[in-house]
């Protein structure tokens, strides 16, 4: 999709229409989620730092995103995939593989049904996305970005081709003058290893030896890379894949120091880890602690329990302990809890009253349960544990709700009157 976040948000508020709309965290350590053509006319582009885009772009309206809507939107976008192929592999809300061999008989060539699917997201959208065609996924995935609008060097944007096909017999000829950084898995360190060897392009890296390319990269990463440089992509297009860990992390717009203040966002972190569980029907045996601090340096610490768990309190428990056992005194700039190692719920033993009258059951599990019954009848906010309660409500810790780094409460509480809308 084209500048998807800022597309959706132009699309719900016309009025933004025309001018350069950033979505991301503006404060100083937020980042550039998306950024409208207009914006990107300034040089703003997502993953930027949101300070830097501010200074190339001033006049810019900063929205503080929308995960939600976004999630919606891309909901009704998977369900146009779905009505070509039942073979969809999402990869971001607004990004997916589609192995079309099977719809060729019903739906035409796989050119006609990039078109079609192109002119129907339009149509049932209100959007416009880039389509990549080709033999293999590396290469389809590098078409639909030659295919993506452009800013032109004299700042007006070039629509782009919409569809862009790579044919069979032309494949080297599209891959190889393309930057090295295009294929996947060269990374800032993999490019500088590369470099050292003069290599800027596809081509270049496709005529190294082998050898020489495994020397100076390892055997792994060496041959990936040379099997791409030459358009071999074995990977099929696989649907539905199962998640391998759930887990929330947030950026803070000033460091944390207070014990007090750590253990209420774990609480708040594991709370919301838990529900993501229960919902998903699975339950983790593996906590991952992240920690932040303001240099940089980024730390993960883990255990493992005994018995997997669904209860936001257990968690909490297990990353609670390992965030004591680590040096805080520098302050916490970002904290993240995740759990791993995912498989069914425990089961549970159904038992009578016990001879006091009193039911057996964990209290925790309980109060688990009957929190999730309470929330998925009135809403995440309805209840919590009491640590997340301030005098605005509680604290609840939602998906995306700072993605691209620590928002300004005023602008959340903005942005409110747009959400009920949507």
């Amino acid at each position: 999709m084209d500048a998807f976040f800022a597309s959706v948000e132009i699309r719900d508020d016309p009025s933004l229409a025309g001018l350069p709309v950033v979505v991301g965290g503006k404060g100083d350590r937020g980042v550039v989620a998306a950024a409208s053509y207009e914006a990107r006319v300034y040089g703003v582009r997502s993953a930027m730092a949101s300070a830097h885009a501010r200074r190339l772009c001033p006049s810019a309206v900063w929205l503080p995103g929308r995960y939600d809507r976004y999630s919606e939107v891309s909901r009704d976008l998977h369900e146009l995939f779905h009505e070509v192929t039942p073979l969809v592999e999402g990869i971001a809300l607004d990004e997916a593989f589609l192995d079309v061999a099977g719809a060729r008989r019903l739906l035409g060539d796989p050119v006609e049904i990039a078109h079609t699917l192109r002119a129907r997201i339009a149509e049932a959208l209100g959007l416009t996305a880039s389509v990549g065609v080709a033999r293999v996924k590396l290469l389809a995935k590098l078409a639909s970005e030659a295919a993506k609008p452009r800013v032109q060097p004299s700042g007006e944007v070039d629509e782009g081709p919409g569809v862009v096909v790579v044919d069979p017999d032309r494949e080297l000829e599209f891959l190889h003058p393309l930057p090295v950084r295009a294929l996947w898995g060269v990374g800032p360190a993999t490019q500088k290893r590369l470099d050292r060897y003069g290599i800027a392009t596809i081509g270049e890296l496709a005529a190294l030896p082998l050898d020489t390319l495994v020397g100076a990269l390892g055997a792994g990463l060496g041959r990936h890379l040379h099997d791409l440089a030459w358009a071999r992509d074995p990977r099929s297009v696989v649907p539905e894949q199962e998640a391998k860990s759930v887990g929330h992390e947030e950026t803070y717009g000033r460091d944390l120091a207070d014990a007090s203040d750590l253990r209420g966002e774990i609480t708040r972190l594991s709370d919301a880890v838990a529900t993501r569980l229960r919902r998903s029907g699975v339950a983790a045996r593996t906590i991952t602690l992240k920690v932040r601090f303001p240099d940089f340096r980024t730390i993960t610490r883990s255990r493992t329990l005994p018995e997997a768990t669904d209860v936001g309190h257990e968690i909490a428990g297990a990353a609670v302990a390992l965030l004591e056992a680590l040096d805080l005194n520098g302050g916490v700039r970002l904290l993240g809890v995740s759990c791993s190692h995912l498989g069914p719920p425990p089961a549970r033993q159904l038992e009578l009253l016990d001879e006091r009258g009193a039911a057996p059951t964990d209290p925790h599990r309980l109060a688990a349960d009957a929190m999730e019954g309470i929330r998925r009848r009135f809403g995440e906010g309805a209840v919590g544990p009491a640590t997340l309660a301030t005098a605005r409500g509680l604290r609840v810790k939602r998906k995306g709700d700072t993605q691209w780094g620590p928002s300004d409460p005023a602008e959340r509480q903005a942005q409110r009157p747009r959400d009920e809308e949507g």
